[in-house]
């Protein structure tokens, strides 16, 4: 089907969610759109999104995409009061581009399936500036067949790459293991940072050298610059990254699979996010970027940071 005449359901306008539907309304994709702040979806009409008032107002579309903040939020815009699925009309697939707990998940696909809809987890990795660089990446899973008749609308947002990985929840439990590795990775970044800065070698010294070498990654540069300038303009919470710390850890225990990194990212994690009432506004302060770890940790190292005003590549250029 022509991208001009596929209907779009899309729920979700926070960091992630406005720049993956903007791709694809500027495709030419038919998009409505629905987000509890009404005001924040607005500005997309320009590219011709159809802002709705209520998620049961998408029931009419073809594919119902979702990026919120929990499952519980999932379960709300799809089943809840003035839900997707409130109505009588049911959209054929729903894809889920969320973080959330397999088990949820699970519950989902069932609820869904009971109304004959199928269900797609598409997980993805990046922030609002991968997006707009064109280089989000997506895991899926689910039916072959519902997953086949998302792919082009996924690769629209996601252009770096789609995996499809299998049936069921496997999307999840790859996600849940990619932010793992991104709580791991800031962690021991910040580390190293801070253990070479303090013996003299400036940060952004350091750190081109990483970027440039078999350890620098996509990561590891679009977090120089805020490394460096201590720039905590926020991509992802410190609250978020520790629920996703959990679900990595709870599947871990389910498994029986030891992950003591793991366990010691969300003690410091858990640290940090106890450091922030000492702050004049803590709410304020976890709502920055998790990165804020940097300040935790150079307090512990007896370090005064200071921003080293100098411009870094961030690797999406």
């Amino acid at each position: 089907m022509a991208a001009s005449t596929l209907r779009i359901g899309w729920i979700g306008m926070g960091r992630m969610g406005y720049p993956m539907a903007e791709r694809l309304l500027k495709a030419g994709y038919d998009v409505s759109i629905w987000n509890r702040t009404r005001a924040k979806a607005e500005p997309l009409a320009k590219l011709g999104g159809k802002i709705v008032d209520k998620p049961a107002d998408l029931a009419e579309t073809d594919i119902v995409f979702s990026i919120v903040a929990e499952g519980k939020d999932v379960e709300q815009v799809y089943f809840g009061k003035d839900g997707v699925l409130s109505g009588n009309k049911t959209p054929g697939v729903f894809v889920d581009c969320s973080t959330i707990a397999v088990e949820e998940s699970v519950e989902i696909r069932k609820r869904l399936s009971d109304h004959k809809a199928d269900f797609v987890c598409a997980p993805v990795s990046g922030n609002a500036k991968v997006i707009k660089a064109g280089k989000l990446s997506s895991v899926c899973s689910g039916p072959k067949a519902a997953f086949d008749k998302a792919e082009a609308m996924i690769k629209v947002f996601a252009p770096k790459g789609v995996s499809y990985v299998g049936e069921g929840e496997l999307a999840r439990v790859c996600k849940i293991a990619h932010n793992v590795m991104l709580g791991v990775v800031i962690q021991n970044l910040i580390e190293i940072t801070l253990l070479v800065n303090k013996m003299g070698v400036p940060r952004h010294a350091f750190l081109a050298f990483l970027n440039n070498g078999v350890m620098g990654s996509m990561f590891t540069a679009y977090k120089s610059p805020a490394l460096v300038n201590l720039d905590w303009t926020t991509t992802f919470t410190p609250e978020l990254l520790r629920k996703d710390l959990d679900l990595g850890l709870a599947l871990a225990d389910e498994v029986d699979v030891p992950m003591p990194v793991t366990a010691a990212t969300r003690a410091i994690l858990q640290m940090h996010m106890g450091h922030a009432m000492l702050h004049k506004n803590p709410e304020e302060y976890l709502a920055k970027d998790f990165a804020t770890l940097m300040e935790t940790m150079a307090l512990s190292s007896g370090m005064k940071l200071e921003s080293e005003n100098k411009q870094v590549p961030t690797g999406l250029e």
